[in-house]
């Protein structure tokens, strides 16, 4: 069992940054693959970013790459997401998920575990 709680989210300006946490308790967080997805309002959720279980591989989602960095320090538990450059339709509530196969999969129903979500809003 993993539980995840994501933390950094807020009101920002475009063009700003943010940088969203993830913190994941329970055993083996080294062994999960772990992405971020974000819902926007009156939207499907939609894939964000993964990244493998040793990190050595990552994938983004054409909207956000570039601009967005996914990052864990597995002696910490933590999946980071690093936003940059954000626009105002990058506003949503963004999840963190964690993958027992350990890839990191763009595919929603891949994950195992889900957190609660942060609120990222993004005025233009």
């Amino acid at each position: 069992q993993v539980q995840l709680v994501e933390s950094g989210g807020g009101l920002v300006q475009a063009g700003d940054s943010l940088r969203l946490s993830c913190a994941a308790s329970g055993r083996s967080f080294g062994i999960y693959g772990m992405g971020w997805f974000r819902q926007a309002p009156g939207k499907e959720r939609e894939f964000v970013a993964a990244i493998s279980h040793s990190g050595s591989i990552t994938t983004y989602s054409d909207s956000v790459k570039g601009r967005f960095t996914i990052s864990r320090d597995n002696a910490k538990n933590t999946v980071y997401l690093q936003m940059n450059s954000l626009k105002p339709e990058d506003t949503a509530v963004y999840y963190c998920a964690a993958d027992a196969f350990g890839l990191g999969s763009k595919v929603q129903n891949e994950y195992d575990y889900w957190g609660q979500g942060t609120q990222v809003t993004v005025s233009s």
